[in-house]
């Protein structure tokens, strides 16, 4: 639960910000334009929950590239474009009994719509495909080395500036490995990302 203390707490500090650091300017519209490069890091903590493997914690770490494809659509509070973006994770540590499993993860489909209608807060909705490589057999050996990681998140960008944000997202993650080994069990893990991005 340390993870969610972190978002709370990194949520009040934003709405804290004063006027002199993000004024109500349409800042998501201003930064989240069609062409514009998305740049960002962040670390991830999450646990596992019912449906796979249980008792598993999990933390990641790395860095974001994307870009904006559209200008903006819709109206009223569904106003916003889509993104494509590519995550690296090279820090992936599953805490597990009666020992870690370390490796790196690399997304290169997330689609990610941005709702563009706010003066400082841009939330967004994503959905992921990706790859995980370890050191060890995940969970446990006759699974694979090899794991593939769908998810679906929610989440918030909160300008302090133009082009600046903190991000704060939750997102439910399945990770297996689509049969490459003798067992396939399956971990479903509830996850919180806190980040930073620049807009160029």
């Amino acid at each position: 639960m340390k993870a969610t203390t972190i978002v709370l707490a990194l949520l009040c500090v934003c709405g804290l910000l004063g006027p002199n650091q993000a004024t109500a300017q349409g800042l998501p519209s201003q930064s989240l334009t069609k062409g514009t490069w998305d740049l960002g890091i962040d670390a991830t903590g999450g646990t596992s929950v019912s449906g796979g493997v249980e008792d598993v914690k999990i933390f990641s770490a790395g860095f974001r590239v994307g870009n904006i494809l559209t200008q903006e659509h819709g109206s009223g509070w569904l106003r916003g474009n889509l993104e494509w973006a590519l995550d690296v994770h090279p820090v992936n540590v599953y805490f597990l009994d009666p020992e870690n499993v370390y490796g790196a993860s690399i997304t290169p489909l997330n689609l990610k719509w941005n709702f563009t209608k706010g003066s400082r807060l841009a939330p967004y909705v994503q959905l992921g495909e990706g790859v995980l490589f370890t050191n060890k057999d995940l969970p446990f050996p006759g699974t694979s080395q090899v794991n593939f990681q769908s998810a679906f998140g929610v989440g918030m960008h909160i300008f302090t500036r133009e082009k600046r944000a903190w991000t704060a997202e939750v997102k439910y993650q399945h990770i297996s490995s689509a049969g490459l080994g003798d067992l396939n069990p399956g971990i479903n893990t509830i996850q919180f990302t806190l980040g930073y991005n620049w807009f160029k």
